[in-house]
């Protein structure tokens, strides 16, 4: 795929001179967060700035874009709330513009201005390039701009891209899907799929490990039938095996794979690379036959379960997540006992579990057999417990093992005493961790408002921004090896360290990279972006990223 330089973009100059402000809310799932991380990289490519987190809690944001999700029936709910609550807030804005865009925008295309005539920008999936361009014809014509595209014009991951972190980044293989399923709106949505080459998908993990991330997610919408465009059925298992050869690379992990094309040289290519970490989503949505045939998901039960025992046998400490749909039409009290039966079988570490809602569009909603909501809620509830208790009694086998997480941005769970950080487990668990008692990062430090100060060096803000940091003192970013001591069911608390137990900070290059960012954004230093004092969030990466020598 050959890329071409983006066109020049229109200035996003404020009316009284300065820079115009954006903020991006995302609605939805991985996709749409990386959509979001795009549509942020081509506002700044134009000339604006992100809002700052004050700003942003304030809806002072000169630009709101909402990036929208069509799966489920409260979609358009979320939209509708969100439009409203900015109604007023554009009134009193003179200058301010609201932008929808994603999979809802692109299926609801014009009704969007009718039932909220404040929006100026409409756009889909299809053209997230065009978005800076239709917001500077909204303002030029003083009317609203609908431009929703058929197909594909310009693979998102050639467009500018706005990072939300430094250590972890979404890697996009594939855009769109070829499977049928009768409640699934997003073929119709995003289209067919699309394959990038393997090269322009390492190339990208490569430019990311150099500016910093130790960890990528390669996404799809069926991340295992990656090769099908280009005549490979085996490019799957050859990417996450060239992923292990990429130098820095820590942590690799890919969401979501189908269990109909789930094969067994992806499970070896997982066990047998060292940076693929231990962790598979893998979607049921149903554990009865009847039902799956319905949904035309191409795999049975006993299938779905033979996948997990031979992912279990050679990676025993795998934890294994998944999507559940209750209350599909025709689903009988057989059906659903089924899908409980299968549940307890697979011991999900977590399951999302979601009450069928029918889409417009798809052949789900228009089948016979249509469920009382009373009957659909109930089953929700008696499935929800039983992975509950799973889930708790997973975790607890948790407890007692030694892990190396991944620290994160933002506070974890607190008390007085322990002021915990929050990262990742290898296997994706989420970890509270406790600091030594004499090591503290100030409340202030983990809060997203935190600005600068004139004359206050970022270090007296923060600690962990000091040139030569309290080894003890992780940054996002950085590896901590602790004990869990504790567990619930959606997380793990590791104390080792207030006991004198098991604690040890590896410093990484994203910790690094972290630290330098912030230190710019609080006027510390320039950081090595280039970026400056303006940097807020990642870097903004121009095109197809390409590795430097």
């Amino acid at each position: 795929m050959s890329t071409i330089a983006p066109a020049p973009l229109p200035t996003a100059d404020a009316p009284d001179g300065g820079t115009r402000t954006y903020v991006v809310r995302t609605l939805g799932c991985q996709m749409n967060v990386h959509d979001s991380e795009h549509m942020a990289g081509m506002l700044e490519q134009a000339g604006y700035t992100r809002a700052s987190a004050t700003d942003e809690a304030a809806n002072r944001a000169d630009v709101v874009v909402i990036n929208t999700c069509a799966v489920r029936e409260n979609a358009a709910t979320r939209l509708y709330g969100n439009l409203g609550q900015l109604a007023s807030v554009k009134a009193q804005r003179p200058g301010m513009q609201i932008a929808v865009g994603g999979c809802l925008a692109q299926k609801d295309r014009g009704t969007i201005v009718d039932k909220a005539p404040w929006v100026d920008v409409v756009f889909g999936t299809h053209n997230l390039d065009a978005l800076p361009v239709l917001l500077e014809r909204a303002r030029h014509n003083e009317a609203a701009q609908v431009e929703i595209a058929e197909s594909l014009q310009v693979f998102p991951s050639t467009l500018p891209t706005r990072r939300e972190s430094v250590y972890a980044g979404w890697v996009s293989i594939s855009v769109g899907c070829n499977n049928t399923c009768t409640f699934c709106i997003v073929p119709h949505l995003r289209g067919k799929e699309r394959d990038r080459r393997p090269g322009e998908v390492l190339a990208e993990v490569g430019a990311l490990v150099e500016a910093g991330a130790i960890e990528v997610t390669l996404l799809g919408q069926n991340v295992n039938s990656y090769g099908v465009e280009f005549g490979d059925r085996g490019a799957f298992a050859k990417l996450l095996r060239a992923c292990g050869t990429v130098d820095g690379l820590e942590r690799v992990r890919f969401t979501s794979p189908h269990p109909a094309a789930f094969t067994d040289d992806v499970i070896a290519a997982m066990a047998e690379t060292p940076n693929v970490m231990p962790q598979l989503h893998m979607p049921l949505q149903s554990g009865s036959d009847r039902v799956l045939r319905a949904m035309r998901r191409s795999y049975r039960s006993e299938r779905f379960l033979g996948i997990l025992e031979r992912v279990r046998a050679v990676m025993p400490d795998a934890a294994i997540t998944t999507d559940i749909i209750v209350g599909f039409p025709g689903e009988t009290e057989e059906d659903f006992a089924e899908t409980m039966r299968v549940v307890e079988a697979s011991r999900f570490a977590s399951a999302f579990i979601f009450q069928y809602s029918p889409r417009p569009g798809t052949p789900a909603a228009t089948m016979d057999g249509q469920l009382p909501k009373e009957v659909v809620q109930e089953r929700f509830e008696r499935l929800q417990a039983l992975q509950e208790r799973i889930a708790g009694e997973e975790s607890a086998r948790q407890v007692g093992r030694t892990v190396d997480v991944l620290v994160t941005e933002g506070p974890g769970r607190k008390d007085g005493a322990t002021h915990r950080l929050t990262g990742r487990a290898p296997d994706n668990r989420l970890v509270h961790l406790a600091l030594p008692a004499d090591v503290r990062v100030p409340d202030a430090a983990v809060s997203p408002t935190m600005v600068a100060q004139p004359g206050v060096a970022p270090e007296a803000l923060d600690p962990r921004l000091a040139e030569t940091p309290d080894a003890r003192l992780p940054r996002p970013g950085d590896v901590v090896t602790v004990e869990v001591t504790r567990s619930a069911p959606h997380h793990l608390i590791a104390d080792s360290a207030l006991a004198g137990g098991t604690f040890a900070v590896r410093r990484t290059r994203s910790g690094d990279a972290w630290a330098t960012r912030e230190r710019a954004r609080l006027g510390g230093a320039e950081d090595d972006h280039g970026h400056g004092a303006a940097a807020t969030a990642g870097p903004v990466a121009l095109g197809l990223p390409t590795v430097r020598a």
